[in-house]
C-alpha cells in the first residue's frame, strides 16, 4: 500500500528532526493530489517544526520519488481532532470520542461516532450512543478522528 511505504520513507527523516511520525495520508487527485504527513512532539508542534520537516521530507521524496505526477507535500500537527492511524493511537486516547469512517457498511452504515472503550487483541472496540459496541480490526477502518473535548 502507498501510504505504507510513504510512511516507511518519511518516518526517519521526521525521527531525526527528534520527532513523533503521528501518521500519513496521501490523496490522489491528479494535478492536486495531497501527501499530508502530521508530526507531533511532547512540546508540540511549531511552524518551524513544520518547516523543517518539509524540507526533510522534500529531499527523502525527490531521491526515492514514490509518487508518479505532481502532488503537494503538506505538514502539520495532528490539531484537536487528532488522526488515529494505529492501534497504538486507539489505545492511548482510550477513553474519548471518536468519528470513525469504515471501509465497508457495518450495520447499514459507515459513519460512527463513540468512545474508545477498549484495544484488545488486535481489535478496536467503540461504545456507541445507543449502548451497542462495534468491534473493529484496524484494516477496516478508513478514517478516524477523534472528537475535541472542549
Amino acid at each position: 500500500m502507498l501510504e505504507e511505504k510513504l510512511s516507511r520513507l518519511v518516518a526517519s527523516a521526521v525521527e531525526a528532526l527528534g520527532l513523533e511520525l503521528v501518521g500519513v495520508e496521501y490523496i490522489g487527485q491528479g494535478t492536486h493530489s495531497v501527501l499530508r504527513v502530521y508530526i507531533d512532539s511532547e512540546q508540540g508542534i511549531t511552524l518551524d517544526d513544520c518547516t523543517r520537516t518539509s524540507h526533510q521530507i522534500s529531499g527523502v521524496l525527490e531521491v526515492e520519488d514514490p509518487i508518479r505526477g505532481k502532488y503537494n507535500l503538506e505538514v502539520s500537527s495532528p490539531g484537536l481532532d487528532r488522526p488515529l492511524f494505529s492501534l497504538a493511537h486507539f489505545e492511548r486516547f482510550a477513553g474519548q470520542g471518536v468519528k470513525l469512517r469504515l471501509r465497508q457498511p457495518v450495520r447499514g452504515q459507515r459513519k460512527f461516532k463513540g468512545i474508545i472503550e477498549a484495544v484488545e487483541d488486535g481489535h478496536i472496540q467503540i461504545a456507541l450512543d445507543d449502548s451497542q459496541v462495534l468491534d473493529l480490526e484496524i484494516d477496516e477502518i478508513e478514517k478516524a478522528n477523534l472528537i475535541p473535548d472542549l
